[in-house]
Formats: structure tokens, C-alpha cells, sequence
């Protein structure tokens, strides 16, 4: 039988903390002059509920296990994404309740695909709210509150397993709670960093910090119409650049690197197959770009850099139009949507040790048909896959694959072109933002219906949560098991 009650309390301290990290962005309004009701309402209604839900059960058993964890943490992004879309919606500065669903959702899951076709004449305060439900979602609120739960006599070794994405079990510390505080150090550390850069390198404070917010998140969302393009700067491109790999990076290797364990991030097989992957795939970018344009090798190099890296890490920032480079260019960057960065960043998408696990062990096969009798381990990072590890990334993959196929059906169904369906449900499964089709990367999302963005939020729910933590919950025997 499912702990509600103990579920209860969790979503009230869920909910108070939303509401707290509403509160910057109020007072973002009030500096700028502009009107800070709509967030202060919204932040005051979630700060209620989560007090009221928080301790009218702060007495019940707070045993949580591995099926209380995914129904918390899918309750935990619906309430976020009721409560985190209040502001547009009282602002009215979104007019409708699809639009604002859309557009939280695509913050919160680090999407940073937009419904705005302006996004310059939104209010600052808004537009600060917009970035922050980026760096909510980036790490996970989830992560955040592992951290904080025991100061709340509440476990959380299951939260973290059900949230935390990508197959990795590498940890920082033995207590689940200093693995999160710790991961959450470097993250909050690497956004100031972030920004500062940012701001040397011309910005203003403000856009500084929502630009680091999107990058450290892997989101996308930016002050600018234009995104990063407006700046035209290489300085803010390569500094992006840095950030988003970093971003797209195993965080336990980024703190590993923090203590100076350089040697657990070189001999890590994901990690090489990242790194390589983004500089080659760059560099081979680059030739048709040079190719189809009067520009320089250093410009070309740094035009395919910076949209490899943005694709591949699910941020989304753009600072050119792929798709004038000709069909094989566009249908690359297609393809790199699939990839997604290190499992346990802030990523979308697949992520590279899946792929890496599928590449060698279809490899192995080709071994294994030849030598039926031998015993052919699969070995990641010096150890031996499991059966059960690599059953489960099969599965992934098509379930993954199969959400896709279904996704771009419907869509196509509800009046869109394939082109266009399949690039939206591709960049929404993903997380990425840009795709191919009406929603290339100097497209947003405002033409589609009320019922396809209700369709297309719930893929990035999906995408985000990497399916299991959201479809076991539509499985009979979830709700039968003791």
C-alpha cells in the first residue's frame, strides 16, 4: 500500500520551496519598476498550500520506498508545472492556460522551447521566473530537496534514484544527502562563474545571469529574440561553449575533477566518447559551412562548435541557422537529437553511455555468433555490464524509439507536416529546443494548437523523467504491489 500521507508531507515542502524561489523574481519586478503582484500572488499560494500540506502530515511515518520515489517525483513536475505557470497566467502576459502550461514545462524540463514571439516586451520579473524554472529543473528540485530532507526527518535515497537521470551509479559521498549537497555546490558554483563571465563579456547583469541560469541548466531560454546570435561576440560564444560542455557533463566527474581526481574523468568511457564525439562531429560541421558561406576557418569551426555542442547538450542557445547549409547538414543535426549528453548532467536525451553500451555490446554480438561458446563480457570503465544493465538500456531504446514513432503520429494526425511533427517531438523528447521543420532554430512554437502543445508538454515530461518514472505509473501492477 502506497505511504500518501508521507507523500503529502513531501509535496508541502515541495511546494514551499517553489514558492520560495519565486521570490527573486518578485523582487527582480520591483527593481525594475514594474508591476510584482502576479509573482508575489503566486509565490504567497504556493508557499500556503505547502505549508498547509507539509504539516498536516508532519506526524506520519515518513518510510518512503522505490514506488513512493516515482510517484513523488512525477507528482513533484505536475505540481511545478500547475504552481510555475500561475505568474504568466495572472499577468496575463500568456494568454492562454496552453500556452503558459507549454512554456512552464518547457522551463522546467530544461526544453527552452517557446511559445514567445516577443520576448524582449516581456516584464523582467517574468522573464527572470522563465530563466529560474530553467535552473529549478536543471539539476532537479528533487536533488535540492535530497539535500534538505533530513533536516525534515525525511529519507530521500529513493527521490534521488527515481529523479536523477541517465544509468550511472558513481557517487560522491556514501550519505545520499551529501551527494546531493555537494553536486548542488558545484552547480550553484559553476552558475556564478557563469555569470560573471558573462557579464565581463559585455552583457548586463541581468541578462548575464539568465543566460548562466539557461546554460547551467542546458535550457536555452534567453532574454534576446535573437538568443545568443545578438551579442555577436565569440568571446560569449566560446564562454557558452565551455558551460554547456561542462553542463552536459557527469556531474559526480565534474567533482571528481573539483578535488583534483583527474584520473576518474579520463577513464571514463562515456566522457571520452562525449568529448571526441563533439570535436569530431564539429569539425566535420564546419567543412560544409565553410563550404556554403564567404566566412573564415576560425568562424566556420566556431558557427558548427558552438550549434554541435548546443544540440548535443539539449541546451538550445543558436547563434546560426543550420538549416540554410543544405539538407545533409540539416539532417545531421536531426540526428544529433538523439544523442543527448553524460548521464547524470543536466542533459536530455538518450544520453552517450546508453549509446556507447548499445555500440559495444552490438559489436560483441558479431563475436559472440562467431564463437557461440566463449564468454564475451561487456566491459564500461573497467567493469562488466550486467545482463540486466544492458536489458535494461534495450529496453530504453526502444520504448524511447517507440514514444517517438507514436508522438509524431499524433501530431502529424492533428493537422502538421511530417517534417515538423517529427522535428517537435524529436526536440521535445529530447529537451533540446531547435529542431527541423517550422520549428527550426530561428522558429518557436506559437502556431500550434492548444491540444498539440498539451500533447507536446507531456513529451517533454517524458523526455525529461526518461520515460520509466512517468509510464510505470500506467502500468496495473504499480498500483497492485504491496
Amino acid at each position: 500500500m502506497l505511504h500518501f500521507k508521507a507523500i503529502g508531507k513531501i509535496m508541502g515542502a515541495l511546494l514551499f520551496l517553489l514558492g520560495s524561489l519565486m521570490l527573486p523574481a518578485a523582487a527582480i519586478s520591483w527593481i525594475y519598476g514594474e508591476d510584482s503582484s502576479p509573482i508575489l500572488i503566486s509565490a504567497a499560494i504556493s508557499l500556503l498550500i505547502g505549508l498547509i500540506l507539509f504539516f498536516s502530515f508532519s506526524k506520519q511515518d515518513q518510510l518512503i520506498r522505490k514506488r513512493e520515489g516515482y510517484l513523488i517525483v512525477a507528482l513533484s513536475w505536475i505540481l511545478m508545472t500547475g504552481f510555475g505557470m500561475i505568474p504568466f497566467i495572472i499577468s496575463e502576459e500568456v494568454t492562454t492556460t496552453a500556452d503558459a502550461l507549454f512554456e512552464t514545462v518547457s522551463g522546467l524540463t530544461t526544453t527552452g522551447a517557446t511559445i514567445l514571439t516577443d520576448i524582449e516586451a516581456m516584464p523582467k520579473g517574468l522573464l527572470f521566473w522563465r530563466s529560474m524554472t530553467h535552473w529549478i529543473g536543471g539539476l532537479g528540485i528533487i536533488v535540492l530537496t535530497v539535500a534538505i530532507f533530513p533536516l525534515l526527518g525525511i529519507g530521500g535515497i529513493e527521490l534521488f534514484v527515481a529523479e536523477s537521470p541517465g544509468p550511472t551509479s558513481d557517487k560522491v559521498h556514501p550519505r545520499i544527502s551529501e551527494t546531493a549537497k555537494r553536486l548542488w555546490y558545484i552547480y550553484v558554483g559553476l552558475t556564478v562563474i557563469c555569470t560573471l563571465l558573462f557579464w565581463a563579456g559585455g552583457m548586463t547583469f541581468f541578462d548575464a545571469i539568465n543566460h548562466s541560469f539557461a546554460t547551467m541548466a542546458t535550457g536555452g531560454f534567453s532574454t534576446k529574440n535573437s538568443s545568443l546570435a545578438f551579442y555577436d561576440s565569440a568571446y560569449i560564444e566560446y564562454v557558452a561553449v565551455i558551460f554547456m560542455f561542462l553542463a552536459g557533463t557527469n556531474f559526480t566527474l565534474l567533482y571528481f575533477g573539483a578535488v583534483g581526481k583527474f584520473n576518474r574523468i579520463f577513464k571514463n568511457d562515456e566522457f571520452k566518447t562525449y568529448s571526441i564525439g563533439l570535436l569530431v562531429i564539429s569539425i566535420l560541421i564546419a567543412v560544409p559551412i565553410y563550404m556554403h558561406s564567404d566566412i573564415g576557418v576560425e568562424l566556420a569551426f566556431r558557427k558548427s562548435l558552438f550549434q554541435v555542442v548546443s544540440v548535443v547538450t539539449t541546451t538550445g542557445f543558436i547563434t546560426d541557422d543550420y538549416t540554410q547549409y543544405g539538407s545533409g547538414v540539416t539532417f545531421v543535426f536531426f540526428m544529433l537529437l538523439f544523442l543527448g549528453g553524460c548521464a547524470g548532467s543536466t542533459s536530455g536525451g538518450i544520453k552517450f553511455i546508453r549509446h556507447t553500451v548499445f555500440l559495444k555490446n552490438s559489436w560483441l554480438e558479431f563475436k559472440r555468433i562467431v564463437h557461440p561458446r566463449a564468454i564475451v563480457p561487456l566491459i564500461i570503465n573497467g567493469e562488466r555490464v550486467t545482463g540486466r544493465i544492458i536489458n535494461n538500456i534495450m529496453n530504453f531504446l526502444l520504448i524511447y524509439l517507440m514514444t517517438f514513432v507514436v508522438g509524431s503520429l499524433i501530431i502529424s494526425m492533428l493537422g502538421y507536416d511530417l517534417a515538423t511533427s517529427l522535428g517537435a517531438v524529436a526536440t521535445c523528447l529530447d529537451n533540446a529546443g531547435p529542431a527541423i521543420g517550422k520549428v527550426g532554430p530561428v522558429d518557436n512554437f506559437a502556431f500550434f494548437s492548444s491540444e498539440a502543445k498539451v500533447v507536446l508538454s507531456f513529451i517533454m515530461l517524458l523526455g525529461r523523467l526518461e520515460l520509466f518514472t512517468i509510464l510505470i505509473l500506467f502500468t496495473p501492477f504499480f498500483w497492485r504491489a504491496n
